[in-house]
Parts: C-alpha cells; structure tokens; sequence
C-alpha cells in the first residue's frame, strides 16, 4: 500500500465530518469534530459548512452561493445545534439564516444564499481575480501536521495541502514579506470539492500574516465566502493574501481555482490578532 493509500484509509471523509441530520421546524443535529481542528479549535470555514449544508437542506436550490459569517465563540468538539429560518424561497435564489449553538449558548451566525449552479456555465467576462501563476500539484510542499512551534494542526492529517515551494519559507521562519500563500488543497477520500466543502476552502490554509514579518496568529471574526462555480473533480488552487494587518484586526483575502484554472470560490474575511 502507498502512502497516499494509507492517508486516505486512514482520513476523516470532509462530506462524513461536515454532515447533519434533520431534528424538523429547520432544526439540525451536528457533531463538531475534533479532527478538522488548529490547536484544537475547529476551523471557521469546517463550522461554516456545517450551517451551509443545513441552509441547502432547507431551500429547493440546493448550491450555496453566498455565505457570511459571524464567529461568537468556538464550539467544543461534540454536539451541537443548528436553527435555520428560510428568508425567502425564490425561484432564482433563497436566503437562509443559520445559528450553531451549543449548550444553550451562540456559537456562529450566518445568512446564506443557495441556487443552482450549472456545471456547464461560463464567465461572460473576468477580470477581477488574477490568475497567480503555480507549480504543479505533485511539485508542492507537503505541510506538517504540527506547526514549528508546537501547535498540532489535526486537520493536516484528512487534506493534502502543498505550498507553492515561493511560499514555503514560512515553514522554516524565513517569510516571502508579500503576506501571500498559494499552493494546492485536496480532500482526501473524496473525488473534489462542492459548493459546501468549498466553505471550508476559503479557510483551510495557514494565515497569509505567517508570510510577513509580523508572523502573528489570528482568530476569524468575519468571514463573507462566493462560490462561483461547480469545480472540476480533484484538487483546487489557491491564493492566501494578507491585505493589512493593524495592531488588532487583520484583513485577509482568498482566491480558489479548479484544475481546469476556472475560478470556483472567493472570499475575505475579518480577524483579530492573536499574540
């Protein structure tokens, strides 16, 4: 057996993670894993997914398209509860709101927006994401499941992310200073992305402030995702960019390719420093 056979035996499946069962009157059980978690807290993107597969459930269309979140607090790992309310069921787009709470007490907010997304659609016109150049999936980076200081990153061990080899130098304390990290992101276990999972892309790689001299952590306060289009089967691309770092608040802003180079999600979020 390879070793990639091995890591995929041995992963947490993201759709199996991410799912959710139907209570009624738009109630939804979860359990919050403590697998797709840094440092022990699961990631803002897995929890989002979690609210958009409820919202999907609720609404006829079926494909998250926006998303925007409000972090409270971080769930432990285990159960919890999602109430969602149908804003408006449309022909073209319903709206959902969607709550997690655990224990009585919020934990996330978000309203969501699902349609239907053709897989056969195409842009009439782009030109507001350019496309980063990349090195070949099989020519990045593999990451540590444990940071260089110590912090264990247990969702490293159910994805395979690989840093562009000009993004690496975050790894060993020598960073770029362009506050940008791109690579590549697959599931393992699964065929590729959908419009859930892709929530959980937007946030899925290491703070882009890592590649600045600041070098802090930060903790997802906001966090606004797109999902453009139905991506390609296998890995996605992706850019991390940091866009200004004041003495408490990040802005950060992320970019997703499918292989074919079609752009699939955008997102930005807002962060607190963290240290």
């Amino acid at each position: 057996m390879t070793d990639q056979a091995s890591e995929v035996g041995s992963a947490e499946v993201f759709s199996q993670a991410s799912s959710v069962r139907a209570r009624g009157a738009g109630t939804f059980d979860a359990e919050v894993s403590g697998e797709w978690t840094i440092g022990g807290v699961p990631s803002g993107g897995y929890l989002l997914a979690l609210l958009g597969r409820a919202a999907s459930a609720l609404t006829d269309a079926g494909h998250v398209i926006a998303a925007s979140a409000h972090y409270l607090r971080s769930p432990g790992h285990g159960p919890v509860q999602i109430d969602g309310e149908v804003l408006r069921s449309g022909r073209s787009v319903s709206q959902v709101r969607a709550r997690m709470s655990q224990g009585g007490r919020g934990c996330v907010e978000a309203l969501i927006s699902t349609s239907r997304l053709d897989p056969s659609a195409a842009p009439r016109w782009d030109a507001g994401v350019p496309d980063v150049p990349h090195v070949p999936f099989d020519e990045g980076i593999s990451l540590d499941p444990v940071t260089p200081d110590g912090i264990p990153v247990a969702m490293l061990h159910h994805i395979d992310l690989r840093l562009d080899p000009v993004s690496s130098g975050m790894i060993s304390g020598r960073p770029s200073g362009h506050g940008q990290l791109r690579g590549w992101l697959k599931l393992l276990g699964e065929e590729g992305f959908d419009p859930v999972s892709l929530l959980y892309a937007v946030d899925a790689f290491p703070p882009a402030t890592f590649d600045t001299d600041s070098g802090c952590w930060m903790s997802t306060v906001e966090l606004t995702a797109y999902i453009r289009a139905l991506p390609a089967p296998g890995p996605v691309r992706v850019v991390s960019a940091v866009r200004l770092i004041d003495p408490e608040w990040v802005d950060q802003t992320c970019d997703v390719w499918d292989g074919t180079g079609r752009v699939v999600a955008r997102a930005t979020q807002l962060a607190k420093v963290l240290g």
